[in-house]
């Protein structure tokens, strides 16, 4: 992804690691899913943190809109921030493993710090401005080096990596819960901030880059960020724009369900629901990635997105206890959490014919999703405050989610149809 100086008159050439296959490979896709686990898997089951800071003080009198922001301020700041960080790391590209490590130990320090707050506006400062802000340079070295590992193979590989998110999301809430009921508050946001310390620690010992990162000395020019003619072509227009709005699809699920299933249920069946919910993103991940290196990525985003919207509308929509939750949670999360899979192969394209340049285009989507991390949760949320405990009539949208589940089955359906325009975009450049 990085450009490289030129080897200077001498120096050693080293013998590459093997592309696409290889213990060294494999290796860096492992410890990718690892770092992918403990960054976003953390943050995609926060509505655990939700469902405890709603009904326990010293947080419980503040409304489901503000407990929300530390959620999605969290994941908004992530996805945001990643365009600026392949900038960064593009012009010092030596600088980001030691950054990776520093990062590492803010994340802790924020994590440690939420555990003494009593006020919402910490938790959004901590656990949503830090764990967001230092999570962003812990990931993004995966993507950035991503295609220096793989190559034929990268959409099964990102397929993997991202199912990280998907394999914390299913683990993460149990063990929250637990620790929640067993320790409180306190002392589980004490003990995960030092369980992630060591785990992603170790991860990245094999995070590294497959080509040589080039030394610079004092003074030495240093490379300059690609122009930004991508961002102004059709394909990255419209794939940005249907990513976003799959955003605002996919960010009110994940941070309603478990509430939503509560209401309608019991504790532990939210906890169950969030967790089917998450873990179907792994094999939507891994499936989806290998669909999109066999067939066009729009015609995989059309078939996620519309069996997305129909379970939104029918299965959400209907839903009055688990029988219609548990397969909502499976099929909604499988189709719309594997959504991201596609973002490997579709960023190289948007980069042309300089597939170097795929971490720019692959940041610049991220910005747009990163706007639906934040939009998406907060129209549901006022669309919740306002139905309060209203259905919609005959049994459809019980407990006031009726307007959330049309909005969330609406966006859905607009990304199917932004996945077409995306497809037409792709057939433009074809040669």
């Amino acid at each position: 992804m990085l450009r490289h100086a030129e080897p200077q008159e001498g120096a050693t050439i080293q013998e590459l690691a093997l592309l696409d296959r290889g213990v060294h490979a494999w290796t860096f896709c492992a410890c990718g899913f690892i770092v992918e686990m403990m960054v976003w898997g953390f943050l995609f089951s926060y509505g655990i943190f939700q469902e405890y800071y709603t009904s326990h003080p010293p947080f419980n009198s503040s409304s489901q809109v503000a407990v929300a922001a530390v959620g999605t301020v969290g994941l908004g700041i992530q996805y945001g921030e990643v365009l600026f960080l392949s900038v960064l790391f593009r012009r010092y590209p030596d600088y980001m493993r030691p950054a990776m490590w520093c990062a590492l130990v803010l994340y802790f320090l924020c994590l440690l710090g939420s555990s003494f707050a009593t006020k919402v506006w910490q938790l959004i400062l901590l656990q949503g401005v830090g764990l967001g802000f230092s999570g962003g340079f812990m990931y993004l070295p995966v993507m950035i080096l991503l295609p220096q590992w793989f190559s034929e193979r990268r959409g099964l590989a990102g397929g993997i990596i991202f199912a990280g998110t998907g394999v914390g999301g299913f683990v993460f809430p149990f063990m929250l819960n637990s620790l929640l009921d067993k320790v409180g508050l306190r002392w589980t946001l004490r003990i995960w901030a030092i369980m992630t310390c060591l785990s992603t620690g170790i991860a990245f010992f094999g995070i590294r880059p497959r080509v040589p990162v080039a030394k610079y000395r004092a003074g030495q020019r240093r490379p300059l960020a690609p122009g930004m003619e991508y961002f102004k072509s059709p394909l990255f227009l419209s794939f940005s724009l249907t990513c976003l709005i799959q955003g605002l699809s996919y960010f009110p699920v994940s941070l309603y369900i478990a509430s939503f299933t509560q209401t309608v249920s019991n504790p532990l069946t939210a906890t169950i629901v969030l967790s089917l919910f998450n873990s179907a993103g792994v094999v939507g991940q891994v499936i989806l990635g290998y669909l999109t290196d066999r067939f066009a990525y729009p015609w995989v985003m059309f078939f996620s997105s519309i069996g997305s919207a129909l379970a939104a509308f029918f299965l959400w929509g209907f839903a009055g206890g688990p029988a219609l939750i548990y397969p909502f949670a499976i099929i909604f999360g499988a189709l719309s959490g594997g959504f991201s899979s596609v973002w490997p192969n579709a960023a190289v394209d948007c980069a042309g014919r300089t597939p170097e340049n795929a971490d720019i285009t692959y940041a610049g989507t991220a910005m747009f999703k990163g706007v639906s991390a934040v939009i998406g949760p907060i129209v549901s949320g006022l669309l919740l405050e306002a139905g309060k405990s209203s259905t919609l009539g005959h049994g459809y949208g019980r407990a006031g989610y009726g307007a959330v589940e049309i909005f969330v089955g609406s966006c859905a359906l607009a990304t199917g149809v932004g996945s077409i325009v995306v497809a037409a975009a792709r057939q433009r450049l074809a040669p």
